[in-house]
């Protein structure tokens, strides 16, 4: 494939490409320096698509005209023809993946400058080796204390008081207290999200039960909200858009097994959620307790006020950065997009009555259009801020629900409470997350054309 096609829907379609074919040397330097970067994107969690673009974008630019990429999930491989009987191949294996947005930003902005003229080689290789190098933006504890931020301002967004939020904060720290003892044994994802789960939902029914007895005021719903923070802060919302944006732009291998793992982490979620819901149940009918009664499962997706739903949505955004180890300068726009998708979602749902996941998708394409053309303009990958700001449209609550309607179905102080229901309130969640990822992936497609405008204003500004 021609290198102008795998740049094309790219930020680096209208790269300068060289003319004059590259010697060998050059070619090895150029490939090595194409691997190394897509290798620390692949790590960072970019999508194959935003790697093979940058890989393109190097090549095409350093005057290879005969490349070939292919991307996996775990391996970046790059071919290269030297003339007609001399070739290069360079392989790198990623063995670890942990989310760094500021690192992508980073790397966005080298390949712009390469790309652009305004670097050469051995000074790509030197800055990407500089990137590579850097510090993570936000510490361990903020990241910590903004996870916890974000579950609170989900509750709040979905109707919760301030207590509430302030309790589901503490629980998410309780939650983030043990992983931390959990980290020694370097659990797989499955198990560590089943055990935080568990725990989360765990410590939601201890602070119900402090306020059955009336010791605080906490009753049914809030237990819902509780337990829905804590989910939205454990949902692998970026594997997920990831993998069905690699499925859309043609990436089957790399797309199934981003799929894959997401089905897995949520099956820990889902797990321990509803092992945690079976055992507070028994205990609470053995301690004669009035558990959550039928009313939480008619709850909507969010009851707050107009004034709560933008207050936290804000928070969510700004907080989802955080998690994202995004820079600082992307924390405020990112935040204020999350305030508009989320708008969008309320004003849909609330006054026009459209269904919930028609009302995502919406709000989705809405966020990825406008998110693209913002982050481009800020000189940043889509992703860097339209992943974080969607952080607000994850569907905690509707995962709360099908999971109380799955386990609560054994006990008959439940209601009338059916498997049936449990699994189509489940899958209606499911049909929200792909909402948000086509959604988003769509809104970017469309706002595609307008790059080279922005780009241009950018560096007008710039200069």
């Amino acid at each position: 494939m021609p290198l102008v096609d795998l740049l094309r829907r790219t930020p680096y379609r209208n790269a300068r490409v060289a003319i004059e074919e590259a010697e060998e040397a050059r070619v090895r330097e150029t490939l090595d320096l194409a691997v190394r970067l897509g290798e620390l994107m692949l790590r960072s969690g970019a999508g194959a698509p935003q790697v093979e673009g940058s890989v393109a974008a190097v090549c095409a630019a350093a005057g290879l005209t005969n490349v070939e990429i292919d991307i996996t999930l775990q391996s970046l491989l790059v071919h290269a023809h030297v003339d007609a009987v001399h070739a290069v191949t360079e392989l790198r294996v990623v063995r670890s993946t942990r989310h760094d947005y500021a690192r992508l930003v980073a790397v966005h902005e080298l390949v712009d400058a390469f790309v652009s003229g305004h670097i050469e080689l051995t000074e790509a290789v030197e800055q990407l080796r500089d990137i590579k190098r850097a510090r993570r933006i936000w510490p361990d504890w903020a990241v910590t204390t903004a996870t916890a931020m974000l579950a609170a301002a989900v509750a709040v967004m979905i109707g919760a008081t301030l207590f509430t939020a302030a309790v589901t904060l503490l629980a998410v720290l309780g939650v983030s207290a043990v992983s931390g003892l959990m980290r020694p044994f370097h659990l797989p994802d499955f198990y560590s999200n089943a055990i935080s789960a568990f725990v989360a939902t765990a410590l939601a029914w201890a602070a119900y039960a402090l306020g059955a007895q009336g010791w605080i005021p906490l009753g049914g719903k809030d237990f819902a909200f509780i337990v829905a923070g804590g989910i939205v802060a454990l949902l692998p919302g970026r594997t997920m858009a990831s993998a069905v944006e690699d499925v859309i732009s043609g990436y089957a291998v790399t797309g199934a097994g981003r799929l894959l793992a997401v089905m897995v982490s949520l099956t820990g979620i889902v797990i321990g959620v509803a092992v945690a819901l079976g055992t507070t149940i028994r205990l609470t009918e053995a301690l004669s307790f009035t558990f959550v009664s039928p009313s939480v499962l008619e709850l909507r997706t969010s009851e707050a006020e107009w004034w709560a739903l933008v207050i936290g949505a804000f928070i969510v955004g700004a907080c989802g950065s955080v998690t994202m180890q995004t820079r600082r300068r992307l924390v405020l726009p990112t935040a204020a997009l999350s305030v508009a998708a989320g708008s969008v979602y309320a004003v849909l749902t609330r006054l026009i009555d459209v269904g919930a996941v028609t009302a995502t998708g919406l709000a989705a394409v809405a966020l990825g259009l406008v998110g693209r053309l913002v982050a481009l303009r800020l000189g940043a990958p889509a992703m860097a801020v339209v992943v974080p700001a969607s952080f607000g449209l994850l569907p905690g609550l509707t995962i709360f629900r099908g999971l109380y309607e799955l386990v609560g179905q054994e006990s008959t102080n439940i209601g009338s409470l059916s498997f049936q229901a449990g699994v189509a309130t489940l899958l209606g969640a499911a049909g929200v997350l792909l909402a948000i990822a086509t959604g988003t992936t769509l809104g970017e497609i469309i706002a595609s054309p307008w790059d080279r405008r922005v780009a241009r204003v950018r560096r007008r500004v710039r200069v």
